[in-house]
């Protein structure tokens, strides 16, 4: 019976019904669930309707505490759009919070055409439609949740004035129908010259059409700018107009003979190329058909791609978590070229996309490098290539990568150079669908662009991005050692090994700002020294501190432990880190509600200790995100904060930008089914998994048993099973052995005849180190240790492991 009692607590399939401890006790139960009955999971599990899993209130409150980085909501809306859709149409509340909805507020304010998911900063909402009564209108009208009717690609509400209004939307276009109480004139206000930031807009009224434009811009009070073109055409003549015309009284009021339905019905089209251009996509994207064919339309697109990630078993609440948080991560990129293809380059310049390719944009760079888009090129690898090619087509148009683009132009929001590590990321998840050389050839070239880089001299010559620069040389100093990492790993897929040589010696970086004496990264003075520092003062990093800036190394975790005293001390200092979950950036514990935390629990599994990774993602995932409208932790900021609860929930994480290797923790489901799109599938069991049932006792990849808490890049492309066995109690032998740990990449060993593809770094003398490194600058003052990066101890890599990095790894001293 001992016996017996502990495997069954280990998650071992035993006879009938262990794959049921997670949904119940009867076969009923688990055949529910997607589960059979006989206690074995099938090759591949389904799920017929997972729209109706997504809750897209989440976000929509301030639940979490506000650490001045956006507010402490998701800052998501709820209204109608398909996945990377062009248009959302959605309410706006009196009530401002970025995303334009706050769930307390139940005044309604306008249903504005176009919104940016979770960002911490305002834009868009151009061109709000108001249905009123009586051709009068008004500030806002109340509303109750009670009367709301949420659906991904729908929204619905019945106003407390007995308006009516449904929403239905396609890529480029939406349906709107809205049903007027009787004895009252069936209005409707267009308002072209108000947008979430300063706006200003022209419209024409004709017999039954709306068309013009809005100007608006002002993102975190840049000076971007774009204009969003509209068309809206109604199914009856105007019988009143109020005209409009010009900004800044660019609003008509139209009012309708109703008709003894009281049902007036609008379609709109957008488009950032023309008025025609709007027209053209409405016609094209609806061509006429009901409102109720455009709903069904649009939920069965996010079936497909919600669906290609189908998990059974778990609760309600677990599954509305997950499916609204996959909802969410796919909400953007938006795509930005018309049906024929027409957009505006960042030049200003009509562009055309490839033929049968989307261009799109709306790149929150630095939030969604980390594992948005690796989420995309995952289970939309089609769509993820064209965003890859978007990506080049901005570099190329623009002169340099922008780190946060919105429409057609940068904003320079943020720190790092994240947009080619995006690219680079989509090729290693096999994305390969575009202008891959041209990507690394831009990128190259805007290493030396201050726009792009800023601080790019000293980083290049010195080896660090000053403190006095921007005030956050340290994270900048990071990001730059990531992307060059990403790019060195995109260049090797190329066959340039010249250049992936010179950039992985430029991702060793990171040790110019790390300290041995305190063992923490730091903000560091050109003149190479330290200023005084404390681990949790923000000073020289962007939205975060040191005690949580320090693990971002992704690409060499095995060399910064070794910084820090070795993979003992490292653990020592996380488990301390994770003593808060979500701090804020003023202490110096994790800030899970932000991103430069989102990689840190996964950093254990470097360290030997995949068993408190596997505690720490499923503490966050249960703690921090809900199924309720404040259900997380921090603003969306585009899909990233979502992305990470999807991937936490999967029990992986592809912790190395530039890579596809998966760091695992462990599954909070009994089964999941990944699809990637393209043919392969990841198919996952884990018996009786459950938010206490977390712990890898056991598990075999492809039948195999294996010590490794990683899959490898191969898996990830060509697909695979994993099995896990799970208990309820920690195994920390399990994946200890530090031959099983996830690859690092240190810097291949200095080659003297190696050529500089681009540039050699040198200090202030033209002088390059005797590692490929540059020395100490002539204006260090006497004394001053200014480190060169240089390769840490070489390591005893199974050649698995050693992926496409060809060259010997040299031993050389610390």
């Amino acid at each position: 019976m001992f016996r017996l009692r502990s495997l069954a607590r280990a998650g071992v399939v035993l006879l009938l019904g262990a794959a049921m401890s997670a949904v119940g006790s009867t076969p009923r139960a688990a055949a529910a669930a997607g589960l059979p009955a006989a206690g074995r999971f099938p090759a591949h599990v389904g799920v017929e309707d997972p729209a109706a899993y997504v809750n897209p209130y989440v976000g929509t409150r301030a639940d979490a505490p506000d650490r001045g980085h956006g507010g402490g909501a998701g800052n998501t809306f709820p209204g109608a759009s398909v996945p990377f859709g062009m248009m959302q149409w959605s309410p706006d509340t009196v009530t401002y919070q970025h995303g334009g909805y706050t769930y307390d507020d139940p005044r309604l304010s306008g249903l504005s055409l176009t919104h940016i998911s979770g960002a911490g900063c305002s834009d868009y909402g151009t061109t709000p439609f108001m249905p009123v009564l009586d051709a009068t209108p008004t500030a806002s009208s109340a509303f109750s949740h009670a009367n709301e009717r949420l659906a991904p690609g729908s929204y619905g509400v019945t106003l407390d004035n007995g308006i009516g209004i449904d929403l239905a939307v396609t890529q480029r276009s939406g349906i709107a129908r809205f049903s007027y109480p009787a004895g009252h004139t069936a209005s409707l206000t267009v308002d072209a010259g108000r947008a979430f930031n300063a706006a200003s807009g022209e419209l024409t009224v004709r017999d039954s059409t709306v068309s013009g434009f809005t100007d608006g811009g002002g993102f975190c009070g840049t000076s971007n700018r774009y204009r969003v073109y509209f068309h809206a055409a109604f199914d009856r003549p105007f019988s009143h107009v109020d005209a409009g015309g010009r900004s800044p009284d660019a609003r008509t009021v139209v009012s309708f003979d109703a008709g003894p339905d009281r049902v007036v019905t609008a379609r709109v089209g957008i488009s950032f190329v023309s008025v025609e251009g709007a027209r053209a996509n409405l016609e094209s994207e609806q061509r006429g058909v009901p409102l109720e064919e455009v709903r069904a339309r649009g939920r069965a697109r996010w079936n497909d791609l919600l669906g290609r990630i189908a998990v059974a078993g778990g609760t309600t609440g677990q599954r509305r978590v997950f499916y609204t948080a996959l909802y969410h991560a796919l909400l953007h990129p938006s795509v930005f070229s018309d049906t024929d293809g027409r957009y505006p380059g960042f030049d200003g310049r009509l562009r055309t996309s490839r033929h049968g390719h989307a261009q799109y944009a709306d790149f929150s760079g630095w939030d969604v490098y980390r594992s948005q888009i690796q989420l995309i090129a995952l289970i939309a690898p089609d769509e993820a290539a064209d965003i890859a090619q978007s990506i080049t087509d901005q570099g190329d148009s623009a002169g340099y990568f922008d780190r946060w683009t919105l429409a057609n132009g940068g904003t320079g929001v943020m720190v790092g150079d994240p947009l080619p590590t995006m690219a680079a990321t989509v090729h290693a998840f096999g994305a390969t669908g575009f202008d891959a050389p041209r990507l690394l050839r831009l990128a190259r070239q805007g290493r030396d662009d201050p726009r792009q880089r800023p601080g790019h001299e000293a980083y290049d010559t010195m080896g660090f991005v000053p403190a006095e620069t921007d005030g956050q040389g340290a994270s900048i100093t990071l990001e730059y050692a990531t992307t060059d990492f990403a790019l060195a790993q995109l260049a090797s897929r190329l066959g340039d090994f010249a250049t992936r040589d010179v950039l992985l010696r430029r991702s060793a970086n990171w040790r110019n700002v790390f300290n041995d004496t305190s063992r923490y990264v730091q903000p560091r003075d050109a003149d190479g020294s330290w200023p005084p520092f404390g681990p949790e003062r923000p000073g020289g990093f962007a939205e975060g501190n040191s005690a949580q800036y320090t693990w971002i190394v992704p690409h060499d975790q095995h060399g910064l432990f070794d910084a820090m005293g070795g993979r003992a001390a490292a653990v020592n200092r996380l488990d301390t880190f994770f003593t808060e979950l979500n701090a804020g950036s003023r202490a110096p514990y994790a800030y899970l509600g932000n991103e430069p935390s989102l990689n840190t629990p996964w950093a254990y599994a470097y360290a030997g200790r995949p068993d408190r990774a596997q505690d720490v993602v499923r503490r966050a995932l249960t703690t921090l995100f809900t199924d309720t409208p404040g259900g997380e932790p921090g603003n969306d900021d585009l899909g990233q904060m979502s992305s990470w609860a999807v991937w936490a929930a999967l029990g992986m994480y592809p912790q190395v930008p530039g890579r596809a290797e998966l760091v695992l923790a462990s599954p909070r489901f009994p089964a999941v089914t990944i699809r990637r799109g393209d043919g392969p599938t990841i198919d996952i069991s884990a018996p009786g998994a459950s938010d206490t049932v977390r712990y890898v006792h056991a598990l075999r990849t492809d039948g195999r048993p294996t010590g490794r808490p990683w899959v490898s890049e191969d898996f990830v492309r060509r697909g695979g099973t994993l099995a896990f066995t799970l208990s309820d109690t920690p195994e920390p032998s399990w994946g200890s052995d530090p031959a099983d740990a996830p690859p690092s990449f240190p810097p291949p060993p200095a080659r003297a005849s190696a050529p500089a593809p681009d540039h050699q770094p040198a200090d202030a003398g033209g002088h390059v180190g005797e590692n490929g490194m540059p020395r100490p600058a002539r204006s260090v003052q006497p004394g001053t240790r200014l480190r060169p990066a240089r390769p840490p101890t070489a390591r005893r890599t199974p050649p698995e492991q050693r992926m496409d990095l060809r060259f010997p790894r040299a031993a050389v001293g610390s």
